[in-house]
């Protein structure tokens, strides 16, 4: 008979013969129970499984504990002073073009010509100031004899037309690209910068289409109509964001949805009442037509000239020039509502 193994030589106290149900040949069972702690089961299961970069799989739990909380963004704040000073600048602008277009007449062209290149010397400060294109000083020189050469253009022309500006807007892009690429420096951002070009100096030589429907029967009449709304649609939209910007449009454009939309609104009423006095072919009903096509390209233009600002603060480009980047939007404004007027009054009138 064998002596029996004492526990001290690492024999379990089963060796003599499994638990009951054991068959033989098999290590225990793990036990469970309230006896085990976390760490004794962790060791049996084994390591945990482990994804492809060799990194322990994280539990769902774990994933959603680990992602950041979305960034909220104040709200920019809405400087009232500041939206009636550019109220009040529309308004100035708009009285300036519609009383220079009463000035123009058969054989009597330079005054209103005069005035309208004030406006695009006004439109090149402020749009280079604020977008700075790659060369900014040789794509505003080339921008101001653009609108020097369709001004003269648009006066000295035999038939009144359109033709003579866009010949002079594609040369001034093209030469404004050039002068671009000339410069190393610039030449990396010469792609960026197209759209920047372009906008410059085809707004530019927009006004001139002032000029062109003035030469046009009925069209002094037009743009008396056309300029009248998009100035006031301009001012009552400011006006309406000092007192009230609601609903905020974006929270990093102090812009509401009421001034758009009501300046938009205000403008086709003051139109429809100039047509009222007006002689044919205006009529109330044909004059609320261009007037709210002029109305709402003014505002709308002024409305994307604020989210391009805003956009380019996001980007973490410095501010500009404080003057002329609230001067952007209504230059802007009146500059998409010159051809507006011109294709109105062809279509309409």
């Amino acid at each position: 008979m064998f002596p029996s193994t004492s526990p001290e030589t690492g024999r379990d106290s089963w060796s003599d013969g499994p638990p009951p149900g054991q068959p033989y040949g098999q290590p225990p069972a793990p036990r469970s129970g309230p006896g085990v702690d976390d760490g004794e089961r962790r060791e049996r299961s084994g390591p945990r499984r482990a994804r492809r970069g060799g990194e322990p799989a994280r539990r769902p739990d774990d994933a959603a504990a680990d992602e950041p909380d979305e960034e909220i963004v104040p709200p920019v704040e809405v400087r009232r002073s500041l939206s009636v000073a550019v109220a009040g600048f529309a308004a100035l602008l708009g009285v300036g073009l519609v009383l220079g277009a009463q000035t123009s007449g058969p054989g009597h062209r330079l005054p209103f010509a005069v005035i309208i290149f004030g406006v695009q010397l006004l439109f090149v400060l402020a749009w280079t100031m604020a977008m700075r294109p790659p060369a900014m000083l040789v794509v505003a020189l080339l921008s101001v004899g653009a609108a020097a050469v369709a001004d003269t253009a648009a006066v000295q022309s035999e038939i009144a037309g359109l033709a003579p500006l866009g010949y002079v807007a594609a040369g001034g892009f093209v030469l404004g690209v050039l002068g671009q690429l000339v410069r190393r420096v610039d030449r990396v951002r010469v792609t960026d910068s197209l759209g920047t070009t372009l906008l410059i100096v085809v707004g530019v030589v927009a006004f001139g289409t002032l000029i062109v429907l003035s030469r046009i029967p009925a069209g002094t009449q037009a743009i008396t109509v056309c300029l009248t709304a998009s100035g006031v649609a301009l001012t009552v939209a400011r006006l309406v964001d000092a007192v009230a910007a609601w609903p905020r449009l974006a929270p990093q454009v102090p812009r509401g949805a009421a001034g758009v939309v009501g300046g938009a609104m205000v403008g086709t009423l003051v139109s429809a009442v100039l047509g009222s006095y007006l002689v044919t072919p205006f009529t109330p009903t044909r004059a609320a037509i261009i007037g709210l096509v002029a109305a709402v390209a003014a505002v709308l233009a002024d409305l994307a000239v604020g989210y391009a600002e805003a956009g380019r603060l996001m980007a973490g480009e410095p501010p500009t020039m404080w003057v002329a980047r609230h001067m952007q939007g209504p230059l802007g404004g009146f500059a998409l509502a010159a051809p507006a007027a011109y294709a109105m009054c062809m279509f309409v009138l």
